[in-house]
């Protein structure tokens, strides 16, 4: 095995790549925290490399490597969750909530939110002021059975939980606009995705309380997530089941913006 000499410490190669792994998760750790508190604040690529110490080029590319997608894309779907969170708990108009996420026009933001949210600020708004969801409602979707074409495979919990188990397939591994394929379960279990299109795709999750109030899907603060990626689909199949583990979301993982459950 390659080794080389530090310190008269005889240390591997692979072991100097763990560490700079976990310097660079670090790294990006820290430029999340400064994106979440300066969403109102212009922040170029170039601040981003400076307050990670890095080239630009250099810290776009761990970025993307660390997250899955570029750090501006990141930042894009903090501010627009942002919005949406203005948007559900506060009165202020859509206007100035469009200024207080960091647009500077409100044509940009409006299209931007539609276009990843899935539905226009403001009919988002009065969807959620209208009657509570019925718990029938949320009901509608039950486990299909295992099959051999489509996507299938087993969502697991580390704990009981009962509730809704939104399960999504996009091309990105961030949960936003409309899934190419999805489903509904409301327990641990089995799922079936099909047809899915050929093509590369991630699996996301989330997970739940029940509820008749749509903003617990929407500002989701009791949450849990999944993702599996990149999976991809050839003749209308994947190479084996898909299962996902459900887990309390990360710093690191992109917001839900897909506006669960109006899609």
């Amino acid at each position: 095995m390659l080794m080389v000499q530090a310190e008269d410490t005889r240390i591997t190669i692979e072991e100097l790549h763990n560490d700079a792994r976990f310097y660079h998760q670090e790294t990006i750790e820290q430029v999340i925290r400064i994106m979440r508190t300066h969403l109102h604040e212009p922040l170029s690529l170039e601040e981003m490399a400076d307050i990670a110490c890095l080239s630009p080029y250099y810290f776009n590319r761990v970025f993307h490597q660390v997250i899955g997608i570029p750090p501006g894309e990141f930042l894009a779907t903090l501010r627009l969750n942002a919005a949406r969170h203005l948007l559900l708990t506060t009165s202020l108009s859509v206007t100035d909530i469009c200024f207080e996420v960091g647009y500077t026009g409100l044509g940009s933001f409006t299209t931007r939110f539609t276009q990843l949210v899935g539905v226009p600020p403001r009919q988002l708004r009065q969807l959620v002021r209208q009657e509570p969801l019925s718990s029938t409602g949320l009901r509608k979707s039950v486990p299909a059975p295992l099959a051999l074409h489509g996507l299938s495979g087993h969502i697991h919990t580390l704990s009981p939980f009962k509730g809704a188990i939104f399960i999504g397939l996009f091309p990105k591994p961030i949960p936003q606009a409309r899934p190419v394929s999805c489903t509904r379960i409301h327990a641990p279990g089995p799922y079936h995705l099909a047809p899915v299109p050929d093509g590369t795709y991630y699996l996301m999750v989330a997970a739940f309380p029940p509820s008749d109030d749509p903003r617990t899907y929407l500002v989701a603060r009791d949450v849990q997530v999944g993702v599996q990626g990149p999976l991809y689909m050839k003749q209308g199949k994947t190479n084996g089941q898909v299962d996902v583990v459900l887990r309390p979301p990360r710093l690191t993982d992109p917001p839900i913006l897909t506006a669960l459950p109006f899609l």
